[in-house]
């Protein structure tokens, strides 16, 4: 699995977190995905039905980070890989889903979560 496309600094606003106020005034999340593929075929055929669609990829990712409001952005982003799964060419995937805006008590640049799946 040497063969990889990544998406870097999705931005979307969501209503996810454990507080009240989080879920009611919503924040910005940052997503970072990377998935491993076959990009031989693509290649040699120059046909987009070969490979993963970035552009459709990236809109399903936010439309999954967008709804359905949770508490944990571990969830968002096992929700996040099970979508990205979904597509057949799809080997294994590593999302980081950022929380800039985190209520965090001291300074801080960013926090998030990063996990890696690999299709069963």
């Amino acid at each position: 699995m040497t063969d990889s496309i990544t998406l870097t600094g999705l931005r979307v606003n969501a209503h996810h977190g454990v507080y009240d106020f989080e879920k009611e005034n919503g924040q910005d999340f940052v997503i970072d995905v990377t998935v491993w593929l076959d990009l031989l075929a693509a290649a040699a055929s120059d046909d987009v039905t070969q490979t993963i669609h970035y552009g459709e990829l990236a809109e399903q990712i936010t439309d999954a980070a967008k709804h359905n409001p949770v508490d944990l952005i571990e969830t968002v982003a096992e929700r996040i890989a099970s979508v990205v799964l979904a597509h057949p060419p799809a080997l294994k995937v590593q999302v980081t889903v950022h929380k800039p805006q985190a209520p965090i008590s001291v300074p801080f640049t960013d926090v998030a979560v990063q996990i890696t799946r690999v299709r069963p």
